[in-house]
C-alpha cells in the first residue's frame, strides 16, 4: 500500500513538477512517455528475474531505485534547476522500477496464500492497492496545490525508502525454495509456454490488451471533454471517477463473501458492464447516469480482477507466478499509449459520439468473444483445486509450495 500510493502521487508530482518549470502539454506528455516506455520493455526481464531470486528482495531493489530516482527529481524541482532532459530520464528509471517491482510483487501475494481463503485474500489485496491509488491520487493533488510538485515528490521517495525497508525485514521462511531456471531466456520462453499452453489464459491476456487502450482513450482523452462540454467541467468527472473507486471498493467487500464456482466465467462476464462508461459519454447521459455507470463498473472490474487472480493462483506453479504475470502485465498496457494517441485523429475522423460508441462495441464483441473459449466457461474452483465442470477432479502438478499454484490483467 505504501508503494501505491508513492506511485500515485508520483504521476501527478511529475506531470505539475514538469508545468511548474515552464513545460507545456507536450513536454508532460514526454515525461509520462518516459515512465511506460521502459516499464513495457524490462517487464518481462523483471517476471523472469523475480522466478529467479527471492521476490521481496527485487521489490527491495525496486523500491530503492524508486527512492533514488524520486529524490534527485525532488531535489531537482525544490532547487528550480530542473531540466526536461533530467526529468525524463529519471521518469523512466521509475518506470524501470516498476517493471521489476509488479511481476515480482503480484508472485509473492499469489505465492503466499493458499487453500479456500484465497479469494479472500486476494480481495483484501485488491482492496488495499485500489485504496491506496485512489488515496494517493486525491493525497498528492491536495498536496502538491499546498506545498508545491517538489516536496510531494519528496514524499513519494520517503514512502518508497519506507516501503523497501519494511519488506526488508520480511520473515518468509515459511515460503517454498525455488530452483533456479537454465538462463534468462530459457526462463523467458518457459514463461511464454505457460501462456501459450492454456487458452483461456492468453484469450482474457488478448482480451484486456484490446480493452484497457479503448477505456483509457475513453477516459483520459474524450471523458474529460465530455465533461467540460456537456456535464459542467473537471468536478462531476471527478465525482464519476470517485464513484469508480467506490465501486471497487464494494466489489471487494462482495468478494470476500461470494464464492463463485465458474470463476472464469463469472469474471468475464463481469466485464461487459466496462461498455457502460463510453456508452454515457457518447449520448452523452446526466451526472448522475454517468456516475451510475461509473460505480456499477467498479463494482464488476473488481469481481473480475478477484476471479481472474484466483483462476492464475490455481493453475499456474507457483515457480512460474512472476513471468506469467509479467506477460499479463505486458498484454494489459502495451497498446494504452498507442490508443490514447490515437484517440484524437479518430475523433477527427470519426466524431467523439461514433468514437465512443466504437470503444463501447470492441468491449462487448471481444467479452462475447473470450466466452466462446470453452476453458472459460468451464473453469470452476473445488476445494483449492481447478477442474472442468463435468469433469473428474485434476490436479496440476505443483510447484515448490505443494499447490497448483499462480498469478491480473
Amino acid at each position: 500500500m505504501i508503494t501505491g500510493l508513492g506511485n500515485s502521487g508520483a504521476l501527478i508530482a511529475a506531470a505539475f513538477a514538469v508545468l511548474a518549470s515552464g513545460g507545456d502539454g507536450t513536454d508532460v506528455g514526454l515525461v509520462a512517455a518516459a515512465r511506460t516506455v521502459p516499464l513495457v520493455l524490462f517487464l518481462l526481464v523483471g517476471g523472469a528475474v523475480a522466478d529467479r531470486l527471492p521476490r521481496h528482495r527485487v521489490m527491495v531493489a525496486a523500491n530503492a531505485l524508486n527512492c533514488a530516482s524520486q529524490g534527485v527529481f525532488a531535489a531537482l524541482v525544490i532547487t528550480g534547476r530542473a531540466e526536461l532532459w533530467q526529468m525524463v530520464l529519471l521518469s523512466a528509471l521509475g518506470g524501470t522500477g516498476h517493471a521489476f517491482f509488479a511481476p515480482a510483487a503480484e508472485g509473492m501475494v499469489l505465492a503466499s496464500v493458499r487453500g479456500e481463503q484465497a479469494g479472500r485474500a486476494f480481495a483484501v489485496f485488491r482492496m488495499g492497492v485500489n485504496g491506496a491509488s485512489i488515496g494517493g491520487a486525491a493525497l498528492g493533488g491536495a498536496l502538491i496545490a499546498a506545498v508545491g510538485p517538489g516536496w510531494v515528490l519528496a514524499i513519494d521517495a520517503a514512502a518508497f525508502a519506507v516501503a523497501g525497508a519494511l519488506r526488508a525485514f520480511l520473515d518468509l521462511r515459511g515460503m517454498s525454495e525455488r530452483a533456479p531456471g537454465g538462463g534468462l531466456l530459457g526462463d523467458l520462453r518457459d514463461g511464454w509456454r505457460e501462456v501459450a499452453g492454456r487458452p483461456w489464459l492468453w484469450a482474457v491476456v488478448l482480451q484486456f490488451s484490446v480493452v484497457n487502450a479503448v477505456v483509457a482513450a475513453a477516459e483520459a482523452v474524450y471523458g474529460p471533454q465530455v465533461a467540460e462540454e456537456h456535464l459542467g467541467g473537471a468536478r462531476p468527472w471527478g465525482i464519476a471517477l470517485a464513484a469508480y473507486g467506490a465501486g471497487t471498493v464494494l466489489g471487494g467487500l462482495l468478494m470476500t463473501r461470494w464464492r463463485p464456482r465458474r470463476i472464469l466465467l463469472t469474471g468475464v462476464l463481469c466485464v461487459f458492464p466496462l461498455a457502460l462508461p463510453s456508452a454515457a459519454l457518447a449520448v452523452p447521459v446526466s451526472v448522475g447516469w454517468l456516475v451510475a455507470a461509473m460505480f456499477m463498473t467498479g463494482v464488476t472490474l473488481e469481481v473480475f480482477g478477484v476471479s481472474w487472480m484466483l483462476a492464475l493462483h490455481q493453475e499456474v506453479p507457483e515457480e512460474k507466478f512472476s513471468r506469467v504475470s509479467a506477460y499479463d502485465w505486458l498484454g494489459s498496457i502495451a497498446l494504452v499509449p498507442l490508443a490514447t494517441a490515437a484517440a484524437g485523429p479518430v475523433e477527427g475522423l470519426a466524431g467523439r459520439p461514433a468514437a465512443l460508441w466504437g470503444c463501447s462495441a470492441l468491449v462487448v464483441l471481444l467479452t462475447a468473444a473470450v466466452l466462446c473459449v470453452p476453458d472459460v466457461r468451464n473453469l470452476a474452483r473445488r476445494n483449492g483445486e481447478v477442474v472442468a465442470v463435468g469433469q473428474p477432479t485434476v490436479k496440476e502438478p505443483s510447484g515448490g509450495s505443494g499447490e497448483g499454484a499462480a498469478s491480473l490483467s
